[in-house]
């Protein structure tokens, strides 16, 4: 099993981070804070706000200190709230690419590579729409009383 973290912004996204290890709050920690999200903020200044789910390693107690230590603000989700979470459609952009592959990979070496290319194949235009479709997301989410929305 592979697992799989990256981050989007407006005009471009982090390296695709792939794993086979389950992720715990340390490799989150030392891994995507330190290595992604911490210089994401720093070329990104003041205005960065950080969004990741409601995953165990994301609320551990070493990850919240680490980005207070960092001065990084967290946006925090709701449990179920895939319809305001644009990496959400990302991934699903990129199982749709993976699943496409002929010949599907077969291995996890070979489904690091497809999930590698597939990620910098996805056109940074599709991910800005996807951003910039948040206020519209949330209109609609609050037009349905949180229920299912057409995104």
């Amino acid at each position: 099993m592979a697992r799989v973290w990256g981050g989007i912004i407006l005009g471009s996204r982090t390296d695709l981070h792939v794993q086979s290890v389950t992720m715990t709050g340390h490799i989150y920690r030392d891994v995507i804070l330190e290595q992604h999200v911490r210089l994401f903020r720093g070329a990104i200044g003041a205005e960065f706000l950080f969004m990741d789910d409601n995953a165990r390693p994301h609320r551990a107690i070493i990850v919240n200190e680490c980005l207070q230590s960092e001065n990084i603000t967290r946006m925090y989700w709701p449990a179920y709230s895939p319809d305001l979470n644009p990496i959400e459609h990302v991934w699903y952009m990129l199982g749709r690419r993976i699943a496409a592959r002929q010949p599907p990979p077969t291995c996890l070496p070979e489904l690091r590579r497809a999930l590698l290319d597939g990620w910098c194949n996805i056109p940074q235009d599709q991910i800005d729409n996807l951003i910039l479709s948040m206020p519209r997301r949330c209109k609609a989410c609050i037009a349905s009383s949180g229920r299912h929305t057409p995104y």
